[in-house]
């Protein structure tokens, strides 16, 4: 292992750029671009395709699944978008693109084949119980070259933290909407709840920060799994993708 890093530090060194690099493939160009040749939106387009993979499902799940998002926002873009396009192919689609920004974007980056040895370990170390969209992401298959590998499964550990932390949201009691008020108060308009900030007290700010030490606690337990050489390779991995995209 990297000299000085234990199994936390590995994580704290790599869950940040991680969420980011899981996420770059999002609203990329050649995303929207693709899915308006599908006749969906970009907007729909993430919602459909990030939750298409629980499948055919009411709205109400997708945004037990999402959290943060207020639920008419959710209901409004899913219920439109599966009118175009069914949600499991929609998800296929999504994550075909995942897989050629990687293709683009990392194919010149060197020893990616030991950071999809490590995030692969990592992802498939949890039992993954009440977190189902990190689940059905889990379960999509995982392309056979290095780059596109990669960025799929930036974008799977992305997926597991988020429902990790939405499960440790529940478990302090916060409302997914004053959670979101506290981590992204700059974004809250923008997942739908228009002027309607929710009130936050300082019970809740502390119940927030009780949720991210659980997460990270929860988060542990799968990094504690990793060997000292799949440690090194996903924080390698993870370094040299977040200087590729500048993030």
């Amino acid at each position: 292992m990297i000299a000085g890093m234990n199994p936390r530090d590995v994580m704290q060194a790599v869950c940040a750029p991680t969420g980011k690099i899981g996420a770059a493939f999002y609203f990329a160009p050649e995303t929207l671009a693709h899915g308006k040749s599908l006749g969906i939106d970009g907007f729909r387009f993430y919602i459909v395709g990030r939750g298409g993979v629980l499948g055919n499902v009411e709205a109400a799940v997708v945004h037990s699944a999402f959290g943060y998002f207020h639920p008419a926002m959710i209901a409004k873009l899913w219920d439109s978008g599966i009118k175009t396009i069914a949600p499991r192919d929609c998800a296929r689609e999504y994550i075909g693109q995942a897989h050629g920004f990687g293709r683009r974007l990392f194919a010149d980056v060197e020893g990616l084949d030991g950071y999809v040895d490590a995030a692969t370990a990592l992802v498939n170390a949890p039992e993954a119980i009440s977190q189902s969209l990190f689940a059905a992401v889990r379960a999509e298959p995982v392309p056979a070259d290095a780059s596109a590998a990669a960025m799929h499964q930036a974008m799977v550990l992305r997926e597991m933290r988020g429902s990790i932390h939405l499960l440790a949201i529940a478990a302090v009691g916060l409302h997914s909407s004053v959670a979101h008020a506290i981590k992204r108060p700059d974004d809250v308009a923008a997942f739908g709840y228009g002027d309607a900030v929710p009130t936050v007290t300082d019970a809740d700010r502390v119940a927030w920060q009780r949720a991210e030490d659980m997460t990270d606690e929860l988060m542990m337990q799968s990094f504690a799994s990793l060997t000292e050489a799949q440690s090194d390779a996903l924080v390698a991995g993870t370094e040299a993708m977040a200087a590729k995209l500048g993030v």
